[in-house]
């Protein structure tokens, strides 16, 4: 049995035949005017630069220039791209991690890779070489504040505003830095401030005994965090954050750490726990006096947020027009020029 086959077409008779002889005139193009379309996305030929820091680099195409500093969770180093003399920080994490922590790892630095703003450190890229996780990150010249003393405050107001610009990116997109702190606040030459050491930082806490972690990340810790009797056991991340960035923005004010020199890890975390929080001194402006009271707030809920500060006075009086926004301008804006001489500053 052949199969069905569908009806042919019933022709039409009625139909006249082309007349060859009908011509139209094509219309004339005018170069002059020309305007090229554009191209479907992600078809755009990209240039050469885009194309390299698109693609992932070799590892083994990065040469260790100097180590530029160490903490309680890994050290980093300065490298060179060879083939694009392209300086970058790689920072190789301590410890031998079990295969749940590195997945974790991972994952987190998957997220941080689409980190993109103009106040945070960028993460390009990650490795697993010889059982160590490093992290390929942007290079700031000119180091971390950590020891910077800012006493004029038209500085510190444009240099916090920074750092808020950078908290706020990261808040809004869920992301708790846990460990906000001087030596996490670097400057490039460019007198651009970014946060630094967030993320992995967080999964790291998490494995590590805090007694037996740094004194200076515990100095920066808010009371709800140490002592969890004071909020009912609630930990507010986002407040967290707030009330490190209020103590590390009044010590660069002071020139020192704002609850005084203390002895071991139990003693400073005594200061922190059961004094009242630290203020500004007499010789502060009302609006910096106060700037420091909305984060250093004992209760975690009255603490400001990072969007709101950066619509308190202190920022806004110095701020020049449109440098305050939603976190996400990668402009450079004149009142970066209120910043200290680099001189203050490690060399690179």
């Amino acid at each position: 049995m052949r199969p069905l086959q569908p009806p042919p077409a019933p022709a039409n008779r009625n139909r006249q035949r082309r007349r060859p002889d009908l011509t139209l005139p094509l219309p004339q193009r005018d170069p002059s005017l020309a305007v090229p379309l554009p191209l479907p996305p992600n078809s755009a030929p990209a240039s050469s630069s885009a194309a390299q820091l698109s693609q992932p680099l070799n590892f083994s195409e990065l040469e260790r220039v100097n180590r530029i500093g160490s903490g309680a969770g890994g050290t980093v180093y300065k490298v060179i791209h060879r083939p694009t003399g392209k300086h970058y920080a790689l920072k190789v994490i301590y410890g031998n991690h079990d295969d749940s922590v590195r997945r974790q790892i991972c994952r987190e630095i998957e997220i941080l890779r689409d980190v993109d703003n103009l106040n945070v450190v960028k993460c390009h890229d990650m490795y697993d070489h010889n059982g160590e996780i490093q992290v390929l990150l942007e290079h700031m010249d000119k180091g971390s504040l950590e020891g910077i003393h800012i006493p004029q405050e038209a500085s510190l107001s444009d240099l916090t505003r920074q750092i808020l610009s950078g908290l706020f990116y990261l808040h809004k997109r869920k992301i708790v830095h846990r460990d906000i702190k001087p030596s996490n606040l670097l400057i490039n030459s460019r007198r651009i401030v970014k946060i630094a050491d967030f993320g992995v930082s967080r999964i790291l806490a998490q494995t590590m005994d805090p007694c037996n972690s740094s004194v200076g990340t515990i100095a920066y810790m808010s009371p709800e965090r140490i002592n969890t009797d004071l909020n009912q056991g609630q930990y507010d991340g986002y407040a967290g954050d707030i009330w490190s960035l209020g103590v590390s923005i009044l010590e660069f004010y002071l020139g020192k750490f704002p609850f005084g020199r203390q002895g071991d890890w139990a003693s400073l975390m005594c200061a922190i726990c059961m004094s009242q929080p630290p203020e500004a001194p007499p010789t502060a402006s009302r609006e910096f006096k106060d700037f420091i009271s909305c984060c250093l707030q004992r209760d975690p809920a009255r603490r400001w947020t990072a969007w709101k500060l950066l619509h308190h006075p202190f920022i806004l009086q110095y701020a020049s027009p449109g440098s305050n926004g939603d976190g996400g301008s990668n402009q450079v804006h004149q009142s970066h020029q209120l910043l200290p001489p680099p001189s203050h500053f490690p060399p690179s």
